[in-house]
């Protein structure tokens, strides 16, 4: 459909829904209609930035379209070696799914593609929850990965998200200075990636903690793929878990705090906030003097401003000093557009820890 403004100038086409929230998705600033040739250029064009980011000999995940980043709205594409997952969060491009998926056999040749549309952001454009082996078999959905010189065996059917967190890559990679000899806590690690940065970097001993013992199992395969040892998991609420590990008088020299995102919304901010603020604190509390503190929120909703405040008053609150020594965001296969804040949404700090 074509959006025109009151006086009749042309702004572009798009999908139009009166149902959703919102109600138009810009797909161009011309006539162009999304037919089989405008998903074919979008895709080329977002995959010629990726190949620019990420040769073969460093990665071959990454993110391949991030919605309107890569002028996609309501459209995520993730690359895991021969397997492709796609998501999509609107009306519009749920409906060119087919088209989509066969551009992406023409292009990639993959093994697999599966479809992972199980967002509860679907029910706001009145579409139902499903997820869809589209392309390949059950054997398939297993993909062995390899990033930063480790090797990590995903299920793109049933792993978190479209089968693995790739947005955390740099961060990863960024913690293995301050793992070296450590005590390491990982907690919500689930496929383990950070952890296995810590123990390649050489950490003296590495705790995993997640709820799901489906995430555990694939962090401790990992981690044996890789001849990683001395690690040690448990299964539990992270607050529990915590909490646990102060009553046993535990303390490490580099805690790593990576939670699911505490809002959806702007309604529960504050809850969130609170949150983060309670999370920190716990996990401050087992920071050995001297030791660091890497946190991160996925909450698009909650301001890296007000993260850090909350990371702050945790710190208050765990009689703990802290000193910002680095901050990142999520990695450039996540571009973000300036014009729409909402592509920006990793938050991610790591701290020297003292005592006050």
């Amino acid at each position: 459909m074509q959006l025109f403004t009151h006086d009749g100038r042309l702004l572009g086409a798009g999908f139009f829904n009166p149902h959703s929230l919102i109600a138009f998705r810009l797909l161009t600033r011309d006539e162009t209609q999304p037919d089989r040739d405008f998903f074919r250029n979008k895709i080329r064009e977002a995959l010629k930035l990726r190949e620019k980011l990420y040769p073969a000999s460093e990665t071959n995940a990454w993110r391949l379209v991030h919605g309107e980043s890569d002028g996609l709205p309501g459209l995520v594409i993730d690359r895991f070696d021969r397997a492709l997952v796609l998501q999509s969060f609107s009306a519009g491009m749920e409906r060119h799914l087919p088209i989509i998926t066969e551009v992406l056999r023409e292009l990639f040749d993959p093994k697999a593609i599966v479809l992972r549309n199980e967002s509860p952001l679907r029910e706001l454009e009145g579409l139902p929850l499903y997820k869809e082996m589209v392309l390949g078999d059950e054997n398939d959905a297993w993909q062995v990965i390899s990033d930063g010189g480790l090797s990590y065996r995903v299920n793109i059917i049933e792993g978190q998200k479209t089968g693995f967190f790739l947005d955390q890559r740099e961060n990863r990679r960024h913690i293995r200075k301050y793992a070296s000899g450590a005590d390491v806590l990982d907690v919500y690690t689930n496929d383990g990636g950070f952890a296995l940065n810590a123990m390649r970097a050489g950490a003296r001993s590495t705790t995993m903690v997640d709820l799901s013992q489906d995430a555990l199992q694939r962090a401790e395969q990992n981690a044996r793929m890789n001849g990683l040892e001395n690690f040690s998991i448990i299964a539990s609420d992270a607050f529990a878990a915590l909490g646990q590990l102060r009553q046993e008088n535990r303390a490490f020299d580099l805690v790593i705090l990576d939670p699911p995102s505490f809002t959806k919304s702007r309604k529960t901010v504050h809850t969130a906030l609170k949150a983060y603020t309670k999370l920190n604190r716990l996990g401050l509390q087992l920071v050995k003097n001297e030791g660091f503190l890497a946190t991160a929120s996925c909450s698009h909703h909650v301001s890296e401003e007000d993260f850090l405040s909350a990371v702050h008053l945790g710190a208050m609150q765990a009689g703990k000093h802290l000193r910002l020594i680095s901050r990142n965001a999520q990695p450039p296969d996540y571009p973000v557009l300036l014009s729409m804040p909402e592509t920006s949404y990793l938050k991610f700090a790591c701290f020297y820890v003292t005592n006050l």
